[in-house]
C-alpha cells in the first residue's frame, strides 16, 4: 500500500475510483496582431460580462456559497484588469486573450506576494483567467469530469464555481496537489460536506480509474490491493442532542459562519449557536461602509434563529491584505504582522469599531439569544482592556477576544481578567506559532493542528480558563477534525465551533468518550515527536484504531 500526504482539509473516509480533473487552460499565443484593435479590445469587455452572469447563476443556485461566487464575479469585472488587458491590445498589438492571460497572471504575482488572506486568493484568479480566455477563444472553460458514476475527484486545483458545480450525488471527495486550508476551494469542501485533501503531493500522479482511500481527517491519500469497497457519496446528517462526553461533560457544539446565508445549514446540522461569526463580507467588495443600521439587522436576523443560544460575533478582522476603499490604504511589508483586526480599528479607525459595536448593541438588545462580542488579533492584556471597555460601553455583558498569537496563549490567565472568555483561532495561532504563511502548501506540514508544540500553546490557555472560571472556546479549523476535537476537550476546550457540515461526525465522537479518554489523549499526543505520531497515539487512547 502507498500512502500520500497532504492537508485533511474536510473531514470524513471514502474509497473510491480516482477521475482527473484536466489541467487548466494552456497560455494562449502571442500574435498575430489583430487587424482591427478597437474590435478585438471591445471583446474583452464582452467576455467580462458573459463569465461573471455564468458566475452568479451558479451563485443563485449556491446561495450558501453565494459571497464567494459573488466575489468572483466581481472579479471577472474588475475595471483595472479589463483597461489593463485592453491597453495591451491597443498598445502592443496583442490578441485579447494573451492580453487578459498575461494582465491576471501580473495581477496574480501581486497577490502571492502580498502572501495571507490575498496569496490564498490566487486560484480564484487563475480559475477567472481561465474562464475569460476560454470565453475570447470560444473553448470550453474549467469544468466537472462528465463522470457518471461516484468518484474521487483529483486534480492540480480546483477554483471555487467549480468545487461548487461538482455533482454532490457523485463526487465522494476530493484530492489537490496545491492549495491550502484556507482556499476558498477548502472552505466550500467543508460547507459542502465533501472529505478533501489539499497540498497533496503526488495527487497528480494518481492513474485514472485508480481505486483510492481518502482520509480528510488524517490528510491522507491511500492505494493498493488491500483496498475496501468504493464508498457511496454521505448525506448530510444532524448532530444528535446536544454535545457532551459520555459522561455528561457538556461541550456545545457550535457552527462557524460568514454570511446569513449559511445559518439554514447550520441550523439544519443541529448547531447549538455561533461560535464564530465572521463580519468581514458585510465590509468586503463594496465602495462605502455598511451603516450601523445595515449591520445591526444582518446581526439580528443571524440571532434570531439561535434563540436563547450564543452567537459569538467577531468584530472586523482586515488589515493591508483584505483593504476596503473606504479606509486608508495601507502598505506594509508583512500585512500578517501589521495593523490587523483590532490593531487597525485602534490605531487607524476607533470610530469603525464603535459603530460596528453600537450595531451588535442595537442586535443584542433586541434578540433572544446569547449575542456575545470578541475582537481578533489580541496580543496583550491591555488592548483586551481596552475592547472590553469599549464594548461595555455600548451595553454588551459578555466580551471575550481571539488567541491567535503565542504571546496571548501564554498570557491568557492575564486575559481572562479583562474579558469574559477567550475564543483559539487555531489557523492564526499555528501561523504565528511556526513562523509559516499558512497559505502556503509547502509549508503546510508546520501548520499541521496535531503539532505537538501547537498543542501545548492550547493546553496553556485551556489551564487559565479553568483557573479563572471561564469559557475556552476553539473555532479554528481543528475542530472540525473529530479525534482532535476529543484532544481539545482534553486540552481544556469548553466548547467548540466548525463548519455546521461536521458537526454530527464530532458529536458522534464526543458521545463515545469520557473526560478522562480525552484529557489522557491530550497527553498522549503533547508526547508525541510529531504530528503524525500524535494523531496515532491519541487515536489509540480513543480506541480509533490505527
Amino acid at each position: 500500500m502507498t500512502i500520500l500526504h497532504g492537508i485533511g482539509v474536510s473531514p470524513g473516509a471514502v474509497c473510491g475510483r480516482v477521475v482527473r480533473l484536466p489541467d487548466r487552460a494552456t497560455e494562449p499565443p502571442a500574435g498575430p496582431p489583430p487587424d482591427d484593435r478597437e474590435a478585438e479590445a471591445a471583446r474583452i469587455a464582452a467576455a467580462a460580462a458573459a463569465v461573471a452572469a455564468e458566475l452568479r447563476a451558479r451563485a443563485s443556485c449556491h446561495p450558501d456559497v453565494q459571497p464567494i461566487l459573488e466575489a468572483a464575479a466581481m472579479m471577472a469585472e474588475d475595471p483595472a484588469l479589463r483597461q489593463e488587458a485592453e491597453r495591451l491590445v491597443r498598445e502592443h498589438g496583442l490578441p485579447a486573450a494573451r492580453a487578459v492571460w498575461e494582465t491576471a497572471n501580473r495581477y496574480r504575482e501581486q497577490l502571492v506576494a502580498a502572501g495571507g488572506y490575498l496569496a490564498a486568493r490566487a486560484i480564484d484568479l487563475d480559475d477567472v483567467r481561465d474562464r475569460l480566455v476560454a470565453a475570447l477563444l470560444g473553448s470550453a472553460g474549467p469544468d466537472d469530469s462528465g463522470a457518471e458514476q461516484p468518484y474521487i475527484l483529483a486534480a492540480r486545483d480546483i477554483g471555487p464555481a467549480d468545487t461548487v458545480a461538482l455533482r454532490r450525488d457523485l463526487v465522494l471527495g476530493i484530492v489537490i496537489e496545491q492549495g491550502s486550508p484556507t482556499s476558498h476551494t477548502a472552505i466550500l469542501a467543508r460547507a459542502l460536506g465533501i472529505p478533501a485533501v489539499v497540498a497533496c503531493s503526488g495527487a497528480l500522479d494518481l492513474p485514472e480509474g485508480e481505486l483510492v482511500t481518502l482520509d480528510g481527517d488524517a490528510g491522507t491519500v491511500a492505494t493498493g490491493p488491500d483496498l475496501a469497497a468504493p464508498s457511496t457519496p454521505r448525506r448530510p446528517r444532524r448532530l444528535v442532542g446536544p454535545g457532551r462526553t459520555a459522561d455528561g461533560v457538556r461541550i456545545p457544539l457550535l457552527a462557524n459562519l460568514d454570511t446569513l446565508e449559511e445559518v439554514e445549514h447550520a441550523v439544519a446540522a443541529g448547531a447549538e449557536g455561533v461560535g464564530l461569526l465572521r463580519t468581514e463580507l458585510l465590509f468586503l467588495h463594496r465602495g462605502t461602509e455598511p451603516g450601523v443600521a445595515e449591520q445591526a439587522a444582518t446581526y439580528l436576523a443571524i440571532a434570531d434563529r439561535f434563540p436563547g443560544r450564543p452567537v459569538v460575533i467577531r468584530t472586523l478582522d482586515i488589515g493591508a491584505d483584505k483593504q476596503v476603499p473606504y479606509l486608508p490604504e495601507l502598505e506594509e511589508p508583512n500585512p500578517a504582522l501589521g495593523l490587523r483586526g483590532l490593531r487597525l480599528a485602534r490605531e487607524v479607525r476607533p470610530e469603525l469599531l464603535d459603530r460596528q459595536l453600537e450595531a451588535i448593541g442595537r442586535a443584542a438588545a433586541r434578540t433572544e439569544a446569547d449575542l456575545r462580542v470578541m475582537a481578533p488579533m489580541v496580543a496583550v492584556p491591555e488592548e483586551a482592556a481596552w475592547f472590553a471597555a469599549r464594548a461595555r460601553a455600548y451595553g454588551l455583558r459578555t466580551v471575550g477576544v481571539m488567541v491567535e498569537v503565542p504571546a496571548a496563549a501564554l498570557a491568557a490567565g492575564r486575559l481572562l481578567r479583562e474579558v469574559d472568555f477567550v475564543s483559539i483561532g487555531t489557523n492564526d495561532l499555528a501561523q504565528y506559532a511556526f513562523a509559516a504563511e499558512r497559505t502556503s502548501g509547502r509549508l503546510a506540514r508546520l501548520n499541521d493542528p496535531w503539532q505537538p508544540a501547537l498543542l501545548e500553546l492550547i493546553r496553556l490557555v485551556g489551564e487559565a480558563g479553568t483557573a479563572a472560571g471561564r469559557p475556552v472556546g476553539v473555532c479554528g479549523e481543528a475542530a472540525a477534525d473529530p479525534a482532535l476535537a476529543a484532544v481539545l476537550v482534553g486540552l481544556g476546550a469548553t466548547s467548540l465551533s466548525m463548519a455546521p457540515a461536521v458537526l454530527p461526525e464530532v458529536g458522534d465522537l464526543l458521545a463515545r468518550v469520557t473526560l478522562d479518554q480525552c484529557r489522557a489523549a491530550a497527553e498522549a499526543a503533547r508526547a508525541a515527536a510529531d504530528p503524525q505520531e500524535a494523531r496515532a497515539r491519541a487515536s489509540a487512547v480513543l480506541g480509533l484504531g490505527p
